[in-house]
């Protein structure tokens, strides 16, 4: 029997990186990925589908506060690990357990006004107690960019947020760059506009077409982005195995259309009425104010960097083929 401790355990899980890894989704690993322990903070939809596209040899562990999931994690051989990221002195643990970690968790919305993210800040906060990960990807918004009156947008673009969920997504993109810099550890952001899925809880149009939602009239219109839950899962992985250290990376699809024309090619697909179209004059009497919102910033999200840098080839390039694929 050999029992290692200390620096040896941590010599003998280098050398183990270097063994052959399983298939898995995206190709070969290289030896830094493999026999990885990945934490995913903000386990939800697409959380568990980053889980289900892991090598069958990784330990994939997930954070919840919720002791009602524990028995569905463990089910889905995902090690749960109770803490809240709101109550930081439950995160203790964390510290040291993670050699990559994906950061899905939202800021919190109980103050409408507050501009900066105090779960990042208590996330970060715990990794720093022990060795940090040797990489750390984070799931944020294409909200940073605000309204670019329907302009193609880059990952160079200067962040100009318009409201306040906006700014404390840019507060948790500059905690995790100052963690990257001054800890050592790569951090890979990937910018996310709006998710879809036909087995996505909400994931496609169908609900509000079906309440007959108004949209903009033509004239008034916006452009809108999207990537299917699953293109984003692959995304995130990509992120792991390929994002250049401290980088920013659009996770988007090709599609270009305003969000009027999104809601009538769904309406066709499905065969349900088209929604009406309103003035934006009118549209601020009838609809709600978080709609109005997402009504009011108009940009067009250039994915070059996902299809070059991190080499992800779409599997639902458009909506057309993800709504498709019920």
């Amino acid at each position: 029997m050999l029992i290692l401790v200390g620096r040896s355990l941590r010599r003998f899980i280098t050398i183990g990186s270097i063994l052959p890894s399983n298939l898995n989704p995206l190709g070969a690993l290289p030896s830094r990925f493999r026999r990885q322990r990945v934490l995913i903070v903000g386990c939800g939809d697409v959380g568990l589908r980053v889980a289900r596209l892991l090598p069958a040899r990784t330990h994939v562990m997930a954070l919840t506060s919720s002791s009602a999931r524990v028995a569905e994690f463990r089910g889905l051989n995902i090690t749960p690990l109770l803490g809240n990221l709101d109550h930081s002195a439950t995160l203790g643990r964390l510290a040291g357990l993670a050699t990559q970690v994906v950061h899905l968790a939202p800021p919190p919305n109980d103050d409408p006004h507050a501009r900066t993210d105090p779960r990042t800040q208590a996330l970060l906060r715990a990794l720093r107690l022990r060795s940090a990960p040797q990489m750390l990807v984070y799931g944020s918004t294409s909200g940073v960019y605000g309204d670019c009156q329907g302009q193609w947008v880059d990952e160079t673009r200067r962040v100009k947020p318009d409201t306040s969920r906006a700014h404390r997504r840019v507060d948790a993109e500059a905690q995790l760059r100052w963690f990257g810099r001054s800890a050592g550890v790569p951090i890979h952001i990937l910018r996310i506009p709006g998710i879809y899925a036909p087995d996505r809880e909400g994931g496609t149009p169908r609900g509000r077409l079906l309440k007959g939602t108004p949209v903009l009239a033509a004239g008034d219109d916006v452009y809108t982005n999207h990537i299917h839950a699953d293109d984003l899962a692959r995304a995130c992985l990509a992120a792991m195995r390929r994002g250049k250290p401290q980088r920013i990376t659009h996770a988007s699809d090709d599609t270009d259309l305003k969000m009027g024309d999104y809601f009538d090619l769904a309406a066709d697909m499905y065969g349900v009425p088209r929604p009406p179209r309103l003035a934006r004059s009118e549209a601020k009497g009838q609809l709600p104010a978080m709609q109005l919102s997402f009504m009011s910033e108009s940009r067009r999200l250039d994915n070059r960097r996902l299809k070059r840098e991190l080499r992800l080839k779409l599997r639902y390039p458009t909506v057309n083929e993800g709504l498709k694929d019920v």
